[in-house]
C-alpha cells in the first residue's frame, strides 16, 4: 500500500500556472500508475492525466492536453502536474491516486481502477 499526498493548489488568474505535487508516503510509486483526477462542484470526478512509474508512459484528457504536463522525480518519489494556461473550467479539487501499473491505457483513465487516493487540493481559477 502507498499513500499519496497532494499539495500545490491555490487561487490563480485565468491564463496563469500552478504546479501540483503528489508525494508517496510509506512505500514508493515504483509498481504503480499515478493518476490525477479532478472534481468540480456538483460534477463527477473526472480523469486528468496519468503516468506509469516504470517506463513513464503518459496520457492526458482532451480537455487539458497541450496545457498540462505530468512528470515524475524518481529520487523524490513524487509526481507533478504542471498546469499552464489555466481556465475557469479547470477549477476543481484535484486528487492524486495510485493504481495498478500494468493496466492498459484505457483502464488507467478510469477512476475505479485506482485504489489509493490522496485527500485532494483545491485549484481555483478566476476570470
Amino acid at each position: 500500500q502507498v499513500q499519496p499526498v497532494e499539495s500545490g493548489g491555490g487561487l490563480v488568474q485565468a491564463g496563469g500556472s500552478l504546479r501540483l505535487s503528489c508525494a508517496a508516503s510509506g512505500r514508493t510509486f515504483s509498481s504503480y500508475a499515478v493518476g490525477w483526477f479532478r472534481q468540480a462542484q456538483g460534477k463527477e470526478r473526472e480523469f486528468v492525466a496519468f503516468i506509469r512509474w516504470s517506463g513513464g508512459d503518459t496520457i492526458y484528457a482532451d480537455s487539458v492536453k497541450g496545457r498540462f504536463t505530468i512528470s515524475k522525480d524518481n529520487e523524490k518519489n513524487t509526481v507533478y502536474l504542471q498546469m499552464n494556461s489555466l481556465k475557469a473550467e479547470d477549477t476543481a479539487v484535484y486528487y492524486c491516486a495510485a493504481g495498478t501499473g500494468s493496466y492498459s491505457m484505457l483502464r488507467l483513465t478510469d477512476r475505479k481502477n485506482y485504489y489509493y487516493w490522496g485527500q485532494g487540493t483545491q485549484v481555483t481559477v478566476s476570470s
